[in-house]
């Protein structure tokens, strides 16, 4: 459950993709086997903490559209509306927080890519969580982080408290 007058980010770096094909662009990278386990157990961890998006922004590319389609496959309560954004493809911090801005849902689920979300990840909480690989934002890592705003369009850089973050266990 969200407070009155917060907002929650689930900040969520894809998971492992695939590198089999060499002239495949890297847009069209689907995950590999450890991939695909990663964003299952991710969407189990979000369901067991009650972390329920009712919106997600997701990259335009195959590996971070399969992996809300796989997390989004464990048990949720709520079904988001989903919108693929092409600028979350390769994203500064800056362009991430600007698509933030313009959204409406109370909980909010961003997939994206490094080195974008790591920076992205490192710039929103007051405090850092603890974590030995938070800096490192390795692949399917996902912070949650609320806001005391009304509106996404008051989200700023170094005002967020960190709830919890996650890395799956098989981790690169």
């Amino acid at each position: 459950m969200i407070p009155a007058g917060h907002r929650r980010l689930i900040l969520t770096r894809h998971a492992k993709s695939a590198w089999d094909d060499p002239a495949m662009a890297d847009h069209d990278r689907p995950l590999n086997a450890r991939g695909r386990r990663a964003a299952l157990e991710l969407g189990e961890w979000l369901h067991s903490r009650g972390y329920e998006p009712d919106e997600v922004l997701c990259s335009t590319a195959e590996r971070t559209r399969e992996t809300w389609a796989r997390a989004a496959a464990a048990p949720l309560e709520v079904t988001p509306s989903v919108t693929y954004v092409e600028a979350l493809y390769h994203a500064s911090p800056d362009a991430m927080l600007a698509v933030l801005q313009r959204v409406r849902g109370d909980c909010v689920m961003m997939i994206g890519h490094n080195p974008g979300i790591a920076a992205f990840a490192a710039m929103l909480p007051a405090r850092a969580p603890v974590h030995p690989d938070f800096r490192r934002y390795p692949t399917a890592a996902t912070l949650v982080v609320d806001f005391q705003i009304a509106d996404w369009s008051e989200a700023r850089a170094g005002t967020g408290s960190v709830l919890d973050f996650f890395v799956p266990a098989g981790r690169d």
